[in-house]
């Protein structure tokens, strides 16, 4: 009786073992379909460039049938040029904008999802910030709409994405009906302070969430790239197992945790790395090119 008690306690001890190497490995067998990723910080490097390796990784992949999506905070126009540089059009890739408010077909330029902010929250976070340093900006389809005291973060959102910018006196009456987000620049330090405020005032209201050190993103609740990538993946018939998500801040924590493999970048925030199932090396090291040839690419490369 005893032998047989050791023999099962051996076989269990070696199943065990068997079983945590398999879920170590889960990423050299598994087949991805889908690639998510974050743009700053992430696909493109301290120069706010995509390297050659980058590119190319990127390519071969959609070469092979795999799904590029870009998950950003930007506004459509920000991303449209880094999605057709990377051959989304081509190969039927997808932008996904202001975190998941509004997600493009690449091919076809059709909207798949959008959602609005909710209008009703707008006079009071404009009241909240009235005694800050913070500008405020939402968009139009052309131009970035300004109000508050203007920063030098304002014109890091203009560079970023090419796109004029008017400040305005009244920001509630110069807006669009309908809009995706506010964005809030400043320096770190104010922004920490008010992501801590509005966060806590519209919990369960709002989406408050940092993208950079100097910016803080309020959205409608519910919003984020991790809640509205299913919905993609529901049209294209995949899962989430079969997606890998690259990022390297907090607003992407959501997309990362919910992705089969959720990789953070190796100059992510710690907080983003804690959740992530792969950390790479950082945006200048490309990072996004060398997980994409062990996990995608493989012998293709």
């Amino acid at each position: 009786m005893y032998q047989i008690l050791a023999f099962l306690t051996l076989v269990c001890y070696i199943v065990t073992d068997l079983l945590i190497n398999i879920s170590k490995v889960q990423g050299d067998i598994m087949e991805y379909k889908i690639i998510a990723l974050d743009i700053d910080g992430t696909l493109t490097n301290s120069q706010k460039e995509i390297t050659p390796r980058t590119r190319f990784a990127i390519i071969d992949a959609q070469k092979m049938g795999k799904k590029v999506v870009i998950a950003s905070g930007r506004h459509p126009m920000g991303i449209q040029s880094i999605a057709k540089d990377l051959l989304l059009d081509r190969y039927e890739g997808y932008i996904m904008a202001f975190n998941g408010g509004k997600i493009l077909d690449c091919t076809t330029g059709q909207t798949i999802v959008s959602k609005d902010f909710p209008r009703e929250y707008l006079s009071d976070i404009l009241g909240v910030l009235k005694e800050s340093n913070l500008s405020v900006h939402t968009y139009d389809d052309k131009k970035i709409i300004t109000g508050g005291t203007l920063n030098d973060y304002s014109n890091v959102e203009r560079d970023i994405l090419k796109m004029d910018m008017v400040v305005v006196e009244d920001f509630a009456t110069n807006i669009p009906e309908k809009i995706n987000k506010l964005l809030l620049s400043g320096e770190p330090a104010e922004i920490d302070k008010y992501n801590e405020i509005l966060a806590k005032r519209y919990d369960g209201l709002l989406d408050v969430y940092k993208s950079a050190p100097y910016f803080l993103e309020i959205m409608p609740f519910g919003v984020t790239k991790g809640s509205m990538l299913p919905m993609l993946l529901e049209k294209l018939d995949f899962t989430n197992e079969e997606m890998i998500a690259f990022g390297d801040n907090y607003n992407d924590i959501t997309m990362i945790g919910y992705a089969g493999l959720g990789v953070a970048m190796g100059n992510a925030e710690e907080d983003v790395k804690k959740i992530a199932n792969y950390v790479c090396e950082s945006n200048d090291d490309d990072g996004v090119a060398k997980t994409l040839e062990k996990y995608v690419l493989k012998n293709n490369i």
